[in-house]
């Protein structure tokens, strides 16, 4: 039959069947002693064996691309094998780092511990901070991983390199803030310590300075007291509670209302709570009720003691007796009243005899008696001048310098002034710049007296300057008249005291006459108007006096 077999091609199928068999049976024995990396899958069709070559070529592949730099070496310390970024972080080319001695690239501590390794029989791993040294002779910091592991043809060293220089400069920047954080803090502690040094040093001088200040303040006549900002009492001296009657368990508050005499208490308190609101000094005087229940005089000043930012750190406060001088101030003023009203009739009957004097023409006259004559009227007429003022001065302390006032044409009476002065002092250019004109309410009289008293004291005090200049113009929605000379000025602390009675400019270099109240009776006058007066002066160059006065509404 031609489908069967012959024996010999049994034969020859036995023999190919039993050496295949014999070839499954190595291959698989194989597998079980991982020889060969594969694995056997059972399929529809029989049993298929697969190998790993594609697993190692992904993980040839990651080992290629990782982020780490990764080595093979011998047991003899060559590079076998490297990965890019190894070539990278040491800074020469791959083809370079094959073949050469890890001794090129690490330190000698580093190799020292991995030559006892390698020459160890035991396996051994090492995991170590170390340096990388470059190329370009630099270093990187980098955590050195190795694993050892035996081969056919021996032992091997894989290493792996980690880059550290980020974290190394993250933590020397922590270090030096820790460095600089520890500086500050020493520091710190350092003007801690002489903070409290300087507390302590301080609160002794305070002490000292506080019982210096008590000891002063009780041992002096005057009534002495201390406010904070907001103006609350928090001090009297002993004098207030001498002169009071009150003790020191009595509510500050409440004491003063009942201390300072009823007709007193408003003006004081308007007084008193500007000062504390502006910052500026409070000066005033009122009555102050005594123990006995007698109420006197007191010239009551506040003063703030300020720091450099010019905050107010408190209020020191003084209350001066003024009762005794006030009632000599008073019997002065009565005798002065008194004085010029007895002075004024026989100086008005005088000055009549030498008008009549001058006048006669019966029989000649000698003209030496008639030029005693023109100097005895030339001083009568000053002393009648002293004698006005003493009589406006008395009208002023008696509040009795009242007058009728009209619409006054400003340039009308500025040009009355002018042509009187024109003719009282012929050697004087008296000059008038009009850049403004209105009509004001006063009494033409009394204003005359007021610029006549300025020219005058113009003509006085510039005994070298022959130009004087009267004029009008509008500051601030007042109308200003200004009266300039170029004579021998004022200090500023004359300024302060210019309007003052009986003050009078002393100058070593010269001397005028008058009693020193004409400026003061000025400024009453001005006052009256509900007006005002001031000075701007120089020393050695000259000065302007001038009025305030408030314009009638068109």
């Amino acid at each position: 039959m031609a489908l069967e077999k012959t024996a010999e091609q049994l034969k020859a199928e036995i023999i190919e069947l039993s050496f295949q068999l014999e070839e499954a049976k190595d291959t698989i024995d194989a597998i079980r002693t991982g020889m060969v990396d594969a694995f056997v899958l059972h399929g529809t069709e029989g049993h298929e064996i697969y190998t790993l070559k594609t697993a190692d070529q992904t993980y040839r592949v990651w080992i290629e691309r990782m982020g780490e730099g990764a080595i093979t070496l011998n047991k003899d310390g060559f590079i076998l094998y490297s990965n890019p970024r190894f070539a990278d972080m040491a800074g020469i080319s791959l083809d370079n780092v094959i073949g050469k001695h890890l001794r090129e690239f690490l330190e000698v501590d580093v190799l020292t511990q991995l030559k006892a390794i390698t020459q160890s029989d035991k396996l051994a791993d090492l995991k170590t901070e170390t340096k990388l040294l470059r190329e370009n002779k630099e270093v990187l910091p980098v955590l050195l991983t190795l694993t050892t592991m035996n081969l056919e043809d021996g032992t091997a060293l894989s290493i792996l390199l980690t880059d550290l220089s980020a974290q190394k400069a993250t933590e020397n920047l922590l270090k030096q803030k820790n460095e600089d954080l520890q500086e500050a803090r020493n520091k710190a502690l350092k003007l801690n310590d002489e903070l409290e040094n300087t507390v302590v040093e301080r609160t002794k001088d305070l002490t000292v300075s506080r019982e210096h200040f008590m000891l002063l303040s009780n041992n002096i006549p005057h009534i002495t007291w201390t406010n904070l900002p907001s103006g609350r009492i928090n001090f009297f001296n002993e004098r207030w509670y001498e002169y009071t009657g009150y003790t020191s368990a009595d509510d500050i508050e409440d004491i003063w209302r009942s201390v300072i005499h009823p007709e007193d208490v408003e003006l004081t308190k308007s007084r008193y709570l500007n000062a504390i609101e502006s910052g500026q000094i409070l000066e005033i005087e009122n009555r102050y009720k005594r123990a006995d229940g007698e109420y006197r005089w007191h010239l009551t000043r506040s003063t703030p003691l300020k720091n450099d930012q010019d905050e107010i750190l408190f209020w020191v406060g003084t209350a001066t007796d003024v009762d005794d001088q006030r009632k000599a101030i008073e019997k002065k003023d009565e005798f002065i009243s008194i004085a010029s009203h007895e002075l004024k009739t026989p100086l008005t009957s005088l000055k009549a005899y030498l008008q009549l004097i001058a006048k006669f023409d019966a029989e000649p006259v000698p003209d030496r008696i008639r030029s005693f004559i023109g100097k005895a009227d030339n001083s009568m007429n000053k002393l009648h001048t002293l004698v006005n003022d003493l009589l406006d001065f008395s009208k002023i302390q008696a509040g009795k310098l009242d007058f009728r006032q009209d619409a006054i044409k400003v340039s009308n009476l500025v040009s009355a002034c002018a042509e009187n002065a024109r003719y009282m002092f012929p050697e004087h250019t008296i000059k008038f710049d009009q850049k403004y004109d209105c009509l004001i309410k006063g009494n033409m009289e009394r204003l005359e007296q007021v610029i006549m008293n300025l020219i005058s004291n113009a003509v006085k005090y510039a005994p070298d300057s022959r130009e004087i200049i009267l004029s009008t113009e509008l500051e601030n929605g007042k109308v200003k008249i200004s009266v300039t000379d170029f004579g021998i000025g004022l200090s500023n602390n004359q300024q302060d005291k210019i309007f003052e009675r009986f003050y009078r400019v002393e100058d070593e270099n010269f001397t005028a006459s008058g009693l020193g109240m004409g400026l003061y009776i000025s400024m009453e006058i001005v006052k009256s108007h509900f007006g005002s007066m001031g000075v701007k002066s120089t020393l050695n160059e000259g000065s302007t006096f001038y009025v305030l006065l408030n314009p009638l509404s068109q």
